[in-house]
């Protein structure tokens, strides 16, 4: 483990004994298990590690980094990690895992999370109501990372992004002034906090609409990895006919043999599309009939609560070394398939987790109501690789990752989602010129001195 200079541990005497005694320096008991972010891969060795579990103690956190020379960095989960990877050591990385509010405004259909709060707590006391967030398919991912990045959900497609659906943020400045911001009160803020990732503030709760959901029509099907050429390219035809009610990802699946998956995936090989219909659940049986007719091994789609939602895409939920990275596409004709399936499918023996398509378009195309730096996303595919470096090593999963997004590059749309980009992607390419020279400005203005580190170094 580095060593901290002399010089830098009398600083970090100004952050002992703030947050209750919850700050932790190189050489405290705890500070290797809370410097250690979701991605088990990340060598993250920070100046001090700092759990405030309110506002004010943001705010004393925030003086006292200013006043030792050192910079910021909020985490919630770190599953965002990868992008911070060395750029912590003259920083002071600021969990707020502690900030755990959450309430459900079934009238107003609003929910109200802190920073610390977890998907999939949210989907089960939404649903609760009859109502749904528009979560990410992994519930063990924090609502304000995915939230200020973007968010994509089984409700993309009809509900949009989960960044738009922001009516409030409460964050704590540099300088250490707390500030609700709303359409109608500190908007820059607002705006900013719509997609833009962070880097003006630490968030330590965020309000948002909920969407009216008491049931939807969702579940897997799944075939034989053998299958995966012929079942991607009847899917990708599927997608046309589509409602925009119906959210969709096809995926080819290596599935780990773990006890966190079903036994019946367990171990295997998979092609599979998962997805959610909403507004429309009596038309679900109908509309899947043509996938149906290629006689999945695997059916469980029915109608289902949402609460029953959160899980559903299997995702690994333990911290993991893993490493991911995407690619916008313009389209993906029957080439772009064929593409993809011998970058990764069944005779490629890939070492990767899975490589799955969302399929986007419907409220995902069209500018929001609410405005924001990220309204909308360019692209009617994303492609997603992601893999697990136990047994293959963290290098070859990213070279493996990196090559099969290379793969489909004559496709490209030109943008990047960063929320699921672990490479190195200049942030400007998430957004247009204009929406990222103005959250420039909107960071320069909250943060003058440059505090916070941002939430991705520009390339």
């Amino acid at each position: 483990m580095p060593s901290t200079p002399p010089t830098a541990a009398a600083r970090l005497d100004v952050l002992r004994g703030l947050c209750g005694g919850a700050v932790h320096v190189p050489g405290d008991p705890l500070y290797d298990e809370a410097r250690m972010p979701w991605h088990l891969d990340v060598e993250a060795w920070p100046a001090a590690v700092a759990y405030p579990a309110f506002p004010d103690e943001v705010a004393s956190v925030l003086r006292a980094a200013a006043a030792a020379g050192l910079r910021v960095a909020p985490q919630g989960t770190g599953h965002g990690a990868p992008p911070l990877s060395g750029r912590l050591g003259e920083a002071v990385l600021l969990r707020t895992s502690a900030m755990t509010e959450l309430r459900i405004d079934p009238e107003r259909r609003i929910a109200r999370a802190g920073a610390g709060v977890l998907w999939g707590d949210v989907v089960a006391r939404a649903g609760a109501h009859g109502l749904a967030a528009r979560h990410t398919t992994a519930a063990g991912v924090g609502v304000v990372g995915t939230s200020l990045g973007g968010g994509l959900s089984w409700y993309a497609r009809p509900g949009g992004l989960q960044c738009s659906a922001l009516t409030a943020v409460e964050l704590v400045l540099a300088d250490g002034t707390f500030v609700r911001a709303t359409d109608d009160s500190d908007a820059d803020l607002m705006w900013a906090a719509r997609g833009g990732g962070g880097g003006f503030g630490v968030v330590t709760a965020l309000e948002f609409d909920l969407l009216p959901v008491s049931s939807a029509y969702a579940g897997m099907l799944a075939w034989s990895w053998a299958e995966g050429d012929r079942v991607l390219r009847a899917w990708r035809s599927w997608t046309e006919t589509l409602p925009e009610a119906f959210t969709t990802v096809a995926r080819l699946f290596r599935t780990p043999d773990e006890p966190w998956l079903p036994a019946d995936v367990r171990g295997r090989r998979l092609v599979v599309i998962d997805g959610a219909l909403i507004g429309e659940v009596d038309e679900g049986a109908r509309l899947l009939e043509p996938l149906r007719a290629l006689k999945p091994e695997i059916d469980t789609f029915d109608v289902v609560p949402p609460s029953s939602m959160a899980d559903m895409h299997l995702d690994p939920e333990a911290p993991a070394a893993v490493y991911a990275n995407s690619v916008l596409l313009d389209d993906l004709p029957e080439s772009g398939i064929d593409a993809l399936v011998a970058a990764a499918g069944a005779d490629a023996d890939s070492p990767l987790l899975f490589v799955e398509i969302r399929h986007l378009g419907g409220a995902l195309s069209r500018p929001a109501q609410r405005p924001g730096v990220l309204d909308r996303i360019t692209g009617d595919f994303l492609v997603l690789g992601v893999g697990l470096a136990d047994g293959v090593g963290l290098s070859s999963v990213r070279d493996e990752t990196n090559r099969v997004m290379r793969a489909l590059q004559r496709w490209d749309s030109g943008a990047s989602y960063l929320l699921m980009a672990d490479g190195e992607v200049d942030e400007r390419r998430g957004w247009s010129s204009a929406a990222a020279q103005r959250l420039e400005a909107v960071r320069a203005a909250a943060d003058p001195d440059g505090l916070f580190i941002p939430p991705r170094p520009r390339t």
